[in-house]
């Protein structure tokens, strides 16, 4: 799995799952768990993964609707 997004905001993770699903690209968030450890501040990003086959077309369709979204740009 490759990683496509980090970022601690959670509402960009939701975004960045509901797109990715929407364009028929299946992802997973890892350390979404992570709050547990760090007391819920929000303090360590989440990852959304998506498959090493997916990996190109998942970042082309985030860095296409990243100007609806307006969030950040963290994706590496």
């Amino acid at each position: 799995m490759k990683e496509v997004l980090r970022t601690s905001d959670a509402v960009e993770i939701t975004w960045a799952e509901a797109i990715l699903r929407a364009a028929g690209i299946e992802c997973v968030v890892f350390d979404q768990h992570m709050s547990i450890l760090e007391g819920s501040i929000g303090a360590l990003p989440r990852r959304v993964m998506v498959a090493d086959e997916d990996l190109f077309l998942a970042r082309r369709v985030i860095e296409e609707a990243r100007p609806e979204y307006g969030g950040s740009d963290d994706t590496e």
